[in-house]
C-alpha cells in the first residue's frame, strides 16, 4: 500500500486527556455514537449465544459433541457469506440501513433459532445468524472507519473494540444468570428480541444520521457534492474490505 506521508501530529501529553476528548468526540457525533451504541447492543445481548450452544445441542436437540460442531460451522459458514458480501460492495453508501437490516436479521433468526427443534432448521439458522451478525459487525467498523477525523481514528477504533469485544464477557455472564432462570432457548429469544429494538431505534435516526454524516462523504469524494450535476449518483469509492474491517 502506497499512502502520501502526514505530518505528525502533536498528541496531549497525558493518556487520561486523550481519553476525554475521545469520549467527548464520540459522544458528541451522533453517527459514531449511534453505530457504537447499536453494536454494543448486539453484542451484550445477541453474541452470547454461542456460550448456550452446547446447552441447545444436548438438552434442546439431543445431540452430541457433532451437533454443536455442526451448528458451530453453520455459524462459521454464515459469517464467510457475509464477509464475501461485504468485499463484493463498491461504496460505503448505504451501509447504515445494512447495519441495521443485519442487527434486525440476526434477532430474527436468534427468535426464530431459540424456537427450532429440528437439527436441519437449527443449521438453516445459524447460517442466517452467522451471516448477518458478519454483515452488522463489519459494516459498523467501515463506517467509523470512514467517517472519522484521522487525528481521532485510533481512540474511536478503541471505543469500537471495547462496544465489540468488551461487551460480550459481559454478555455472557448476563445470559448464563438468565439461562439458569428461564432456560437456554428463552435466553437467546430475549437476546434476539433486544437486537431488534436496537436496529428499530437505529433505523428511525438514520436519516438524521445520513444529514450529519453526509458533507464528510462529499469532502472525501464518496458522493458528489449537492450542487453538482452529478449529485444523484454516488462516487465509488475502494472497494470494502470486509476482511480487514471485520479484523
Amino acid at each position: 500500500m502506497r499512502v502520501p506521508r502526514r505530518a505528525d501530529l502533536h498528541a496531549p501529553p497525558h493518556v487520561l486527556a486523550q481519553l476525554r476528548e475521545g469520549l467527548a468526540y464520540v459522544a458528541g457525533f451522533a453517527p459514531i455514537r449511534a453505530v457504537l451504541l447499536l453494536l454494543a447492543l448486539v453484542s451484550l445481548l445477541g453474541m452470547p449465544y454461542a456460550v448456550l450452544m452446547p446447552v441447545i445441542a444436548s438438552e434442546v436437540l439431543h445431540g452430541d459433541a457433532n451437533t454443536l460442531g455442526f451448528l458451530m460451522a453453520a455459524s462459521g459458514l454464515g459469517a464467510l457469506v457475509g464477509a464475501l458480501y461485504l468485499a463484493s460492495r463498491r461504496s460505503v453508501v448505504g451501509l447504515g440501513r445494512v447495519n441495521a437490516i443485519a442487527a434486525a436479521t440476526f434477532g430474527l433468526g436468534l427468535i426464530a433459532f431459540s424456537r427450532s427443534r429440528s437439527l436441519p432448521w437449527s443449521l438453516a439458522l445459524m447460517l442466517v445468524s452467522g451471516c448477518a451478525m458478519m454483515i452488522q459487525m463489519a459494516a459498523s467498523n467501515t463506517i467509523l472507519q470512514t467517517i472519522v477525523d484521522e487525528d481521532k481514528r485510533g481512540r474511536v477504533m478503541s471505543f469500537y473494540a471495547m462496544a465489540f469485544f468488551g461487551t460480550v464477557p459481559l454478555g455472557s455472564l448476563l445470559a448464563g444468570a438468565l439461562a439458569e432462570r428461564i432456560g437456554a432457548p428463552d435466553t437467546i429469544l430475549v437476546g434476539g428480541v433486544g437486537c431488534i429494538v436496537g436496529a428499530l431505534l437505529f433505523m428511525r435516526e438514520l436519516p438524521q444520521l445520513r444529514r450529519l454524516a453526509r458533507p464528510i462523504y462529499v469532502s472525501r469524494g464518496i458522493v458528489a457534492a449537492p450542487d453538482d450535476p452529478a449529485a444523484a449518483v454516488p462516487v465509488v469509492s475502494a472497494p470494502t474490505d470486509a476482511a480487514s474491517a471485520g479484523s
